[in-house]
């Protein structure tokens, strides 16, 4: 299983931890992650784009490395804004985004904001479609309910219908997700950024995704439970400047389901849209998919 150290910055007083990787000179792509995974979740990724890009791979706060607090807000507006925070204190202004679930969200709200040059958006929450009825059942717990075993078991159950490969979910998987959550402050953590879930910022964006300018291709998996590939379509239908891959035999887990597969593909991608280098989907281990642009209500 790759390793990739994390470095730590300060942001609204709190420790993110973030993978960074590549030179700093070179064009910036910023790996979002959703809840409850971490940047782990991009470690196929970094070491295709890193001789390229200047890799940044931030732990959300109250996620993996990153500093679990008390009183900051989890919420993805918070969240759009510390990511901002992070990236001013590394000197990065223009920068491509590819971000999963919660990431993907995040992704939208800072592309909406300006400064986005190119998004990449896997399985990503949209408009209304969450947070997921799973979720709402967490938050509907009494606070005798958020204990440890909870914790374990709804992420095995997240985990066994995130990824439609079971062959893939290891334990060593397993335990490297739910890790940041044991314990007293873990536990804690988990349901904070629960409750954050709160489905508001992304209802009603339809105009302003309408607006973006910056190419954006969309990825899905066809089987996921949490966001069905309809969300993907709308998000479709809204971008006027994306391109949809629905792949099938695939769950929410996307870069844990086709790793080599969506890897090289949003690789290539922002390499044609964002980097500027020739595209070819003939070279080794870029995967072709027809990717659609469809009319608004097709």
């Amino acid at each position: 299983m790759i390793d990739l150290q994390r470095r730590r910055a300060r942001v609204s007083g709190v420790d993110m931890a973030f993978i960074e990787e590549g030179d700093p000179e070179s064009p910036a792509v910023v790996f979002l992650h959703g809840f409850p995974t971490s940047s782990f979740l991009w470690r196929e990724f970094v070491p295709l784009f890193a001789p390229w890009t200047h890799v940044i791979a931030p732990d959300l706060l109250g996620c993996g490395g990153s500093g679990m607090p008390e009183k900051a807000e989890l919420h993805i507006r918070a969240q759009a804004g510390y990511i901002r925070e992070l990236l001013a204190g590394l000197g990065v202004d223009g920068f491509a985004v590819v971000g999963h679930g919660h990431g993907g969200g995040i992704a939208q709200l800072l592309a909406m904001e300006g400064g986005v040059e190119a998004l990449v958006l896997v399985d990503s929450i949209a408009f209304d479609a969450w947070p997921s009825e799973a979720t709402k059942a967490l938050q509907g717990q009494a606070p005798d309910e958020r204990r440890e075993d909870v914790v374990r078991e709804g992420f095995d159950a997240f985990l066994e219908r995130a990824m439609a490969k079971p062959e893939r979910l290891t334990e060593a998987l397993r335990d490297a997700y739910v890790a940041p959550f044991i314990g007293e402050e873990g536990v804690r953590a988990f349901f904070r950024g629960i409750d954050a879930a709160d489905g508001v910022g992304l209802t009603g964006t339809e105009d302003a995704l309408a607006e973006l300018d910056c190419p954006t291709l969309i990825l899905w998996g066809e089987d996921d439970p949490y966001l069905p590939v309809q969300v993907g379509e709308r998000l479709n239908d809204a971008i006027q400047t994306s391109s949809l891959a629905i792949l099938p035999g695939c769950s929410h887990l996307l870069p844990e389901d086709a790793p080599e597969t969506i890897a090289p593909l949003a690789f290539d991608y922002l390499r044609s849209k964002y980097l500027g280098r020739p595209h070819s989907h003939g070279e080794p281990g870029v995967v072709a998919i027809p990717l659609e642009r469809r009319p608004p209500g097709a």
